[in-house]
C-alpha cells in the first residue's frame, strides 16, 4: 500500500513543468468558461467547481472533453442518476468523497435531485504523462487513457479534494502554489491507483451488481435508527456475508460498516440542520447508542463536533 505522502512529493516536482489554472465556478456542468480556454490549450490542469443549492431535479448533459480526462470529486452527499457513455453508473445517493474519472470523448449526463458540490479537474495528456514518469521513473509507452468509469473511494483522494475546496474558498491566504501542488497530487494519485490496481483486478472479487447495490442502499436508509449488522445488510442483497462484503467494497471502495456510519452521520447532519432535536435525540434516532460514541464518529468524519457543526451551520444560514 502506497501512502498519500508518496504521491504528494513527486507532484511537487511536476509544478515546475506544468501550471494549474485557478478554480472557477461552472455555469454549465463540466463546461469551463471561455476565459479558461487558453489554459486548456497550454496543456495545464484546469480545476472548476459545480455547485447548486436547489433541490428541484435538474438534468445536465456533457458531450465530453476532446482531449482532457475529467476527474470528478464529490464534496457533499447528493442524490442523482449519473450515466457514462450510455451506461448508468449511479442511481440514488452518492456520498461525499466519491471520485469518478471520464476519459476524453465520452459523453455523460446526470439528473441531480438534491443540492450538489463537485470539483472537476481537467487533466491533459501532457500532465498525465509527466505524472506517470515521476511516479514510475520511465515514460509511458503511448497515450494514457483512464477508461474505467466506476466510482473510486480513496481516503487520500478525499482529503486532497477537501483541501482543494478549502483553497478555493480562501485562495488569497493559501496561495496558488498550494492549489497547484494539491491538484497535481490528485492527478498523481489517480495515475498511481490506475496502474497499480489494474494489475490486481483479475484476482479481486467482482463488484456488487447495481440492482443489488440499490437494494442495499434502500435497506440501509430505511433502518438507520435501528441496530443492523453485516448479515442483515448482506441478506438485503441476497448474498452471504463473505461474498457480500468483498463485492460491496469492490463496488463502493468502502467496507459496509464504514458506509453505514457515513450514512448515519449524513442523516444526523440533516437532522441537526433542519430540526430542533438536541444532540442526544439526534444520536439515538441515527442508530447510535450513546452521545459520546456519536460525537466521536461525527468528529472523525465531519471534522467537528455535532454541537459546533450545528452552530456554524446556523450562522451561515
Amino acid at each position: 500500500m502506497i501512502s498519500s505522502s508518496t504521491f504528494a512529493e513527486p507532484a511537487m516536482d511536476v509544478v515546475r513543468k506544468s501550471r494549474v489554472s485557478r478554480i472557477g465556478m461552472e455555469h454549465q456542468w463540466r463546461c469551463p468558461s471561455d476565459k479558461n480556454s487558453q489554459a486548456r490549450e497550454r496543456g495545464n490542469i484546469l480545476v472548476t467547481r459545480w455547485n447548486r443549492n436547489d433541490s428541484k431535479p435538474l438534468e445536465v448533459v456533457n458531450s465530453g472533453s476532446a482531449a482532457h480526462h475529467c476527474i470528478a470529486m464529490n464534496l457533499k452527499c447528493t442524490s442523482l442518476t449519473f450515466s457514462h457513455g450510455g451506461n448508468t453508473i449511479v442511481r440514488g445517493r452518492l456520498t461525499a468523497g466519491a471520485v469518478q474519472i471520464t476519459a476524453p470523448g465520452v459523453a455523460c449526463s446526470a439528473v441531480f435531485e438534491s443540492p450538489a458540490d463537485v470539483l472537476h479537474l481537467f487533466a491533459s495528456q501532457q500532465v498525465l504523462g509527466e505524472c506517470f514518469e515521476d511516479m514510475f521513473g520511465r515514460p509511458h509507452a503511448g497515450e494514457i487513457r483512464l477508461d474505467d468509469p466506476k466510482l473510486v473511494r480513496d481516503p487520500a483522494l478525499e482529503r486532497l479534494g477537501q483541501a482543494l475546496a478549502v483553497a478555493q474558498s480562501d485562495d488569497a491566504a493559501l496561495g496558488k502554489v498550494f492549489t497547484d501542488s494539491v491538484s497535481l497530487a490528485i492527478v498523481s494519485r489517480v495515475i498511481a491507483r490506475h496502474f497499480t490496481v489494474t494489475g490486481r483486478q483479475t484476482r479481486e472479487a467482482s463488484a456488487l451488481q447495481p440492482w443489488r447495490l440499490s437494494r442495499v442502499i434502500e435497506f440501509v436508509d430505511e433502518h438507520l435508527s435501528k441496530s443492523i449488522g453485516l448479515a442483515d445488510i448482506a441478506n438485503s442483497a441476497g448474498l452471504t456475508r463473505m461474498h457480500f462484503a468483498s463485492q460491496f467494497r469492490r463496488a463502493t471502495g468502502m467496507r459496509p460498516h464504514e458506509y453505514l456510519l457515513r450514512r448515519r452521520i449524513e442523516h444526523a447532519q440533516h437532522l441537526l440542520r433542519e430540526s430542533k432535536h438536541n444532540v442526544l435525540d439526534v444520536a439515538l434516532s441515527c442508530g447510535f447508542r450513546s452521545q459520546a460514541h456519536f460525537t466521536t464518529v461525527f468528529k472523525r468524519i465531519v471534522g467537528d463536533t455535532p454541537y459546533c457543526w450545528r452552530m456554524k451551520e446556523n450562522v451561515d444560514r
